[in-house]
């Protein structure tokens, strides 16, 4: 191979995905409801769910933490996103301002924004079951960039030796 040019990289075929990493890279697009599971309206803690699952899982299999990074990155602006509208209503509850027109165009942007997402989620988590790579717009990409790109290669035989037994010091 030419120096500088990298092959195209190896994709796992969908029939050599175990059914755990089909589940596991499942289980990443349902962070966007652990704060919904404890009942509590906060979204940010769907950020750290997402972020602890990528943690905990992104060295299973390029699958799956293709899938966990790439549902993190989605959740990431859609929290953001309500998380901004929630403290706009708080505050202007407690401000007695009221909530004029620019609160409720900006709620159904956002709310345009969680179906959007939900549905991209839904998608991508369906793709995931049946071991197929599917790429949110964007974000696909980033994900895939990391996961399969140049230097990929290099960081996932770091990790590979990260996770061997040696004597200490060594």
């Amino acid at each position: 191979m030419t120096e500088g040019i990298q092959a195209d990289p190896v994709l796992p075929a969908p029939g050599e995905i175990p059914p755990r990493e089909r589940d596991d890279a499942m289980g990443a697009y349902l962070m966007m409801f652990a704060s919904l599971a404890l009942g509590l309206p906060l979204p940010f803690l769907g950020i750290i769910a997402s972020i602890i699952y990528y943690g905990i899982n992104r060295m299973r299999s390029r699958f799956v933490a293709f899938h966990s990074l790439q549902a993190l990155l989605a959740h990431i602006p859609v929290a953001l996103l309500n998380g901004a509208l929630v403290v706009w209503l708080i505050v202007a509850l407690v401000s007695d301002k009221g909530l004029h027109s620019p609160f409720w165009i900006s709620l159904v942007l956002v709310l345009l924004a969680n179906l959007a997402y939900l549905v991209l989620s839904v998608i991508a988590l369906r793709r995931a079951a049946r071991g197929l790579l599917w790429y949110m717009p964007v974000l696909g990409r980033l994900a895939f960039a990391y996961c399969f790109g140049p230097g990929s290669r290099e960081r996932w035989e770091r990790g590979a030796e990260s996770e061997t037994n040696r004597p200490p010091g060594r």
